[in-house]
């Protein structure tokens, strides 16, 4: 049985435990995609427009390196989030999205869901908060991986 965008919505960490109302307001902003290994989701630099609530399959979040090409700095999956641009001025994209393989999403038009939260400022607040938390543990997972990269991580 398909589920429904609320019912997927509901369901995914970021939003779990907000209240009926707050999620149909998330979902009438949403829509279901499907991607395909290779697909670019997003470019780097382009207009951010979009939030990513990953359902299935796997996206890397590139940089571009002059001389160098793309470098993968993470790569998400099942019950992550991509794209938070959208949320902050100037609205671009920081990183290059690319799809790793099969992936099933819910696109959250983040211009929508800032007008949402702009004008309840209660569901703005508890967006930021869910959104300021998980841009902390990313954060802290880049931070652990530099202290690897250049031997200064933990046990050393």
């Amino acid at each position: 049985m398909a589920e429904t965008i609320v019912e997927l919505i509901g369901g995914h960490p970021l939003l779990e435990g907000l209240s009926p109302t707050d999620v149909e307001q998330v979902a009438g902003c949403s829509r279901n995609v499907v991607a395909e290994p290779g697909d670019i989701l997003f470019l780097e630099g382009d207009p951010a427009t979009t939030l990513y609530l990953i359902r299935r399959g796997r996206v890397s979040l590139e940089v571009h390196a002059p001389g160098r090409g793309p470098l993968v700095i993470e790569t998400v999956g099942p019950r992550s989030v991509v794209g938070w641009s959208w949320l902050f001025p100037p609205y671009r994209w920081n990183f290059t999205g690319r799809v790793t393989s099969p992936l099933g999403a819910v696109a959250v038009d983040g211009n929508c869901l800032r007008a949402k939260a702009e004008a309840d400022h209660e569901l703005g607040f508890l967006l930021m908060r869910r959104f300021a938390s998980l841009m902390l543990e990313r954060l802290q997972a880049t931070e652990l991986r530099v202290l690897d990269l250049y031997g200064d991580g933990p046990g050393r």
